[in-house]
Order: C-alpha cells, then structure tokens, then sequence
C-alpha cells in the first residue's frame, strides 16, 4: 500500500539530494573547540591520577584515571566551571608522585569523594593535592614530567586555553 503519490523513481532522486544537503551542513557548520581538564604523561611510566575541584555540592575529589606514558587523558570534559583545580598522582611503577599542600580524601580503588574533611575516619586516605589557577580559562593542561622541580620532586606544570 503506497501511502504518498511519490514513484520509486522520484524518491531515488530525493535521497542523494537529502545526503548531499546534509554533507554540505555538516562541513560548512562551524567547529567548536574542545574545553576540558587533560593531563599528559611525559614519562615512560603508567601514572595514576586524582582530581580535586568545588562543585555545587561541595568539594570533590575523583580518581583513579590512569594515563600510560606519552600520553593524555581527559579528566574533566567541557568548559572548566571553577577557577581552581587540584591535582595528585602516582607512578604507578616507581612510586614516585606529584603532589602538593592541599590536602584531600583518596582511595585505593576508583572513587569519587564528596567533601574534604575528616578523610580517615570516613574510610579514605588523605593526600596532598597540588593547586592550579586556570585563571578561568575553559581548558587545562596539565604535563607530568620527569623533570625534579627546585625542590626535588618531579614536576607538573600547567598550560590554558580560551
């Protein structure tokens, strides 16, 4: 039962034209960068990596991402909503780590931890988290290096975007 006055013929003609038309669209629409919080791993080593950041319902911390060496990983997609981000990881190998003063709740396996507060006693560990002001940009990055920083530990530094 054919339910327009359409031929076969004149929808065979309809539908290349529908697909060049949606072709055209998709390459003359406008591309939009990505905004979001990354991490890259300079060393040769699988590192484990924690985030910390102020959402609506309080502080959060989030882990495990591992990132394998030479490479990034997204751990926050979409514009940076806060202007301070806090970050902690581990070389899942040699047991180095990149940390810093703040302190923040963690645990051993995959987590995401509302509040910073009293972390032992709700069950978690608590770590040292470095600070970065992303000065709100709507992206971060953030290289992990083999590279000792004045002090002595290896060194994270961050770069942003608009």
């Amino acid at each position: 039962m054919r339910l327009s006055g359409a031929s076969s013929a004149s929808r065979l003609v309809i539908s290349p034209l529908l697909a060049v038309f949606a072709a055209f669209f998709v390459i003359s629409a406008p591309s939009t960068a990505h905004a979001d919080f990354r991490v890259c791993n300079a060393t040769q080593n699988l590192v484990g990596v924690a985030i910390g950041y102020r959402a609506n319902s309080g502080w959060i911390t989030e882990g495990w991402w591992h990132v394998e060496g030479s490479t990034c990983k997204t751990l926050l997609e979409g514009p940076l909503s806060s202007r301070y981000y806090y970050l902690y990881a581990e070389d899942a190998e040699r047991g180095g780590r990149w940390d810093g003063p703040i302190n923040m709740c963690i645990a051993e396996s995959e987590f995401k931890i509302t509040g910073v507060e009293n972390c032992i006693p709700r069950g978690f560990q608590r770590a040292g988290f470095q600070e970065y002001d992303t000065g709100e940009q709507a992206s971060w990055m953030v290289q992990l290096t083999d590279e000792p920083a004045t002090d002595g530990p290896p060194a994270a530094t961050g770069t942003g975007s608009q």
